[in-house]
């Protein structure tokens, strides 16, 4: 099973292959929540309306996620969600490195290196398996564009890709412009706890749609 950040990067990649459809102070935060999303899923960790809390220490056994989950585990005080979003972007370039390589490895995507002496230049990443890409847009198009209840993976990869206004990738502008009713209500879904939707939120303000 994919992780929520692999996920993520998928829906960074242009037409080129490079990760460039969204600011970088945006995937930041979005990488670092996906990570703190992923342990939710895994019933790690929750959140009430004051502060983020530990439910089980127990390793998941995933590189991506278990270094975070040690950091919560060992804090010495306990802090509300979005402290623990900003906190987690402090490990954005490994979250993204351990996600990407994950997908080169899982033979997802094939990275080319243009850069002059790997200094100057642009990484690219094209599918080698388009299916992988299909079906995480097909989720997504299903969780906007029909009234059925998505499932709570569904929701956080819908709250990431809108706060960093990736939604218009998925989705022409036509059904952007008639979902956007839609995508509020899915974003506020208390399907994995209202708390880490709102932190995201604030975190990654201005986004989306309003994004200029």
């Amino acid at each position: 099973m994919m992780r929520l950040a692999e996920e993520f990067l998928l829906l960074t990649r242009d037409e080129d292959g490079a990760l460039s459809r969204a600011p970088e102070w945006l995937v930041r935060y979005a990488l670092g929540g996906a990570v703190l999303m992923d342990l939710a899923l895994e019933n790690r960790i929750d959140t009430d309306a004051e502060r983020l809390f530990l439910i089980d220490p127990a390793p998941v056994g995933d590189p991506l996620l278990d270094p975070m989950l040690v950091e919560i585990a060992e804090a010495g005080r306990t802090h509300d969600a979005l402290y623990w979003v900003e906190h987690a972007t402090r490990h954005a370039d490994e979250i993204r490195g351990t996600a990407l390589a994950r997908l080169v490895d899982n033979g997802v995507l094939e990275v080319s290196d243009d850069r002059f002496l790997r200094i100057f230049g642009t990484r690219h990443y094209t599918l080698a398996d388009n299916a992988v890409e299909r079906e995480l847009f097909g989720r997504i198009r299903e969780a906007l564009l029909t009234d059925i209840i998505p499932d709570p993976r569904d929701i956080v990869i819908v709250t990431l890709a809108d706060g960093c206004g990736l939604i218009g990738h998925v989705l022409s502008a036509d059904e952007l412009a008639g979902a956007s009713e839609r995508i509020e209500l899915v974003r506020k879904l208390e399907l994995i706890g209202r708390a880490f939707l709102n932190a995201l939120d604030v975190a990654v303000q201005p986004a989306a749609g309003r994004l200029d």
